[in-house]
């Protein structure tokens, strides 16, 4: 009788604080190109389940647990002239679409006082490494990885991954470095990257933040960061500053990476009403270099396009965003955005101070009470313009996106 009670008191956290949460989410994305292009348009619809039922942590000095992650798309429309959308994997010889994928992942998990380190599927959300979520399931990586908040107002966090699942894949593949434009040698993969960083709270209006981060033989990053909130006036101010140095690792298999990314943002706050303005700044004789299958997290970080990390690029960016709540509309809020970006250095696709535009329209409602509380809806276009050939890798294109997304507890 006391072994089964004590059983009992050791497994009582793995299961009182346990969840289950299945997402379901449909996805219709439509590029139509401008322009020459091989295909005028990519246009595919699908339908996404997530289902994540994480454990709680057993009692004890060590807790242990365990995380588990389904998840299964399906083809609602799609055809071989118009795919390439990244919501479905397609053959590339055929270009036929696959109807159904799915994937399960596994993470096993340790606790000692406020560090927790987890070694199997990873969805890491942090400015070097990010599994994507902006298609129809996210983006993840194999690998171990420790958060810990021991000490009061810094959050470390350090990890080593070495294989990645693109969005629209389902095995699991050496990781490489985003080549859009023939940025870097294509094919160069690397099955270690190391990251180690942290965020220090210094004060309630004061955020820093620092990470270096190795992809092996590719690549060395360093970033930090600084976000800051200042009472003025009437409203508040927010500067978010970003200096990203990067350079090439090891035996530089994909090339020479040489690129110092610096932007900074500065959104006033007025009641329903914020308005940004911001820089970004490249130097160095090479793009930015992120992880294949994501986006950088630099002030364009949401864009639909394209990245505007190109060799010396300099993009200025204008964002106005509202709250409808203050018009009797909670759960409703609206952006407008416009992106440019001059100087760009691409000799092989059209020379040597390009331009390219983007203007970004959003409209996202949150349903906000009875049966469907929390669906969420979610509209947006670009419309993204630039001076490069035909054969770059971001075309000129009018683009939409619709997201309905509703996530149901179960547990």
């Amino acid at each position: 009788m006391a072994t089964a009670c004590a059983s009992s008191t050791v497994y009582a956290g793995f299961v009182d604080d346990s969840s289950v949460n299945l997402t379901t989410r449909n996805y219709y994305l439509d590029r139509d190109y401008k322009g020459t292009s091989p295909y005028s348009a990519a246009r595919e619809w699908a339908q996404g389940f997530i289902l994540k039922a994480n454990s709680g942590f057993t009692e004890g000095t060590v807790g242990f647990g365990m995380d588990l992650t389904g998840m299964l798309g399906l083809k609602l429309d799609s055809s071989p002239d118009r795919t390439g959308t990244q919501l479905l994997p397609f053959n590339p010889q055929t270009r036929e679409v696959a109807d159904e994928y799915s994937e399960l992942g596994v993470a096993l998990k340790a606790k000692i006082s406020k560090t927790r380190l987890s070694v199997g599927t990873q969805f890491p959300a942090l400015p070097v490494i990010t599994a994507s979520p902006a298609r129809l399931l996210p983006q993840s990586f194999r690998g171990a990885y420790a958060v810990s908040d021991d000490i009061d107002n810094l959050t470390l966090h350090s990890g080593r991954m070495d294989r990645v699942n693109l969005r629209d894949s389902t095995d699991y593949q050496p990781i490489s470095l985003a080549s859009p434009n023939g940025r870097f040698r294509k094919g160069a993969s690397s099955e270690r990257f190391d990251f180690i960083g942290g965020d220090y709270h210094w004060s309630d209006a004061l955020t820093l933040r620092y990470f270096h981060a190795e992809l092996r033989d590719l690549y060395t990053q360093d970033l930090a960061v600084g976000i800051h909130l200042l009472p003025l006036g009437p409203g508040k101010l927010k500067t978010d500053v970003r200096v990203f140095n990067s350079r090439e690792n090891g035996r530089a298999e994909a090339g020479k990476v040489d690129n110092l990314n610096a932007g900074a943002m500065f959104s006033y706050q007025l009641g329903a009403h914020t308005l940004g303005m911001g820089y970004m700044h490249q130097t160095g004789d090479t793009a930015l270099p992120y992880i294949a299958g994501g986006e950088p997290a630099v002030l364009s970080d949401g864009t639909l396009s394209a990245d505007f990390v190109n060799p010396k690029e300099r993009t200025w960016v204008a964002r106005y965003d509202y709250n409808f709540a203050a018009v009797g509309l909670p759960g409703l809020t609206g952006m407008v955005r416009y992106l440019r970006g001059t100087n760009i250095d691409l000799p092989q696709l059209g020379g040597s101070d390009l331009t390219e535009s983007s203007k970004d329209l959003e409209l996202a409602y949150v349903i906000q009470s009875g049966p469907a509380k929390g669906l969420a809806l979610r509209l947006r276009n670009a419309f993204y313009r630039n001076e490069q050939s035909a054969a770059s890798t971001f075309r000129s294109d009018n683009e939409t996106r619709v997201n309905i997304d509703y996530t149901l507890k179960v547990w």
